[in-house]
């Protein structure tokens, strides 16, 4: 809950509010249409839901570094390629560095940095199949 205290110089006069903080929420761009051309705003549009909870088996990762690799225009598109189209209304695809927050898996701890694509989202959930641990935190 959030609260101000009375003795808070940035307060008011006791308790603020007696409302639960409002819901950590996922941040992510989704693709919205093909482009035809130079991509532009209203090929993408930005949602906020509620961030997953993963069960057993899964983790939990946020994002701390995205690449948004050229290869990403060609997902765009759904001509032929070398690579699978992103679909309409699915999150954009790109390789990131994420730290997992909370781990349902054996393989991976909270506090671990890995490599992996989880795309142009804050948060996501995750079986483990990374490509790569980066960094095994608290250990040399």
């Amino acid at each position: 809950m959030s609260v101000t205290k009375a003795n808070d110089p940035h307060g008011d006069s006791g308790l603020r509010n007696a409302m639960p903080d409002p819901p950590a929420l996922n941040h992510r761009v989704i693709l919205a249409a093909r482009p035809h051309g130079a991509p532009v705003h209203t090929d993408f549009r930005s949602e906020s839901l509620p961030i997953p909870l993963p069960t057993a088996g899964q983790l939990l990762t946020r994002t701390l570094y995205l690449s948004p690799d050229p290869y990403v225009r060609g997902r765009m598109s759904d001509a032929p390629s070398y690579a699978p189209a992103v679909r309409i209304g699915d999150v954009m695809v790109g390789g990131t560095v994420s730290r997992v927050e909370t781990s349902h898996h054996a393989g991976f701890a909270a506090g671990d940095l890995v490599l992996g694509y989880s795309g142009w989202q804050e948060y996501a959930l995750s079986g483990g199949n990374f490509g790569k641990l980066v960094v095994r935190m608290g250990t040399a």
